[in-house]
């Protein structure tokens, strides 16, 4: 139990770093490097950029988290 309390903090944590100081900044450089018919083209981009970034480290913040919390846990073999 405690495992899921700790991949699910360190996941809130890590999508909240990534929103302030990561997500914007690469949504930022690849809308920078394409072009586009019109500006919505290059909203739509930056706004799936940046929600993906988010997901991404959320993802890995939880993967961190679930190593984490299970590091110290002793695995008995089930009779």
């Amino acid at each position: 139990m405690l495992r899921y309390i700790v991949a699910m903090v360190f996941a809130f944590i890590a999508a909240a770093l990534a929103t302030v100081f990561l997500s914007s900044s690469v949504a930022d450089w690849v809308v920078a490097r394409q072009s586009f018919e019109s500006s919505d083209d290059a909203e739509n981009l930056h706004m799936l950029v940046f929600i993906g970034t988010n997901a991404a480290a959320l993802f890995v913040g939880w993967l961190v988290g679930w190593v984490i919390g299970g590091a110290g846990r002793a695995d008995t073999p089930a009779a």
